[in-house]
């Protein structure tokens, strides 16, 4: 027993200490110029399915939960956002050359028919993200849209 109470102890200590090891949480300014949105003049319904399953993760208008507030969670949402803006992140999207736009709008179009986006774990929490088939095909249209006519 005294060896649990030990273990107990510094568990604690040690959550209690991680803490205070800052994970940077500020939103880069979005200049509405390179904003997909702004460039696309995306309609208000095709705004919302963006913005409730994909702007947490692929924009710089992330909006943090309270959980994301507590080490080492902090640190794997962090980790997700970074990820994700690295690989399309909406709010610089005019600073895409046409390959890489061309590029992002197959892969994002593959990934909504594949449901592998949003990832399933976000879904838990977010059930705003949890998008319809109804959904998941407005944007695909959407996306091949702009394919389409190549004006992205």
């Amino acid at each position: 027993m005294k060896t649990f109470k030990k273990i107990l102890f510094w568990s604690l200590l040690g959550f209690a200490l991680i803490q205070f090891i800052p994970t940077d949480k500020v939103n880069p300014p979005v200049d509405h110029k390179a904003n997909f949105f702004d460039i696309q003049k995306t309609p208000e319904k095709i705004q919302g399915l963006i913005k409730n399953a994909c702007y947490d993760c692929h924009s710089n208008e992330t909006v943090y939960p309270k959980y994301a507030y507590i080490a080492p969670i902090s640190w794997s949402v962090k980790s997700h956002i970074n990820e994700g803006r690295e690989h399309l992140n909406f709010s610089v999207w005019g600073s895409y050359n046409k390959d890489l736009k061309e590029n992002m709008l197959n892969k994002s179009i593959q990934t909504i028919q594949n449901k592998t986006m949003p990832m399933p774990g976000y879904i838990v929490y977010h059930k705003e993200a949890n998008l319809s088939e109804a959904e998941r095909t407005l944007l695909v249209k959407y996306f091949e849209e702009i394919l389409k006519l190549k004006t992205y």
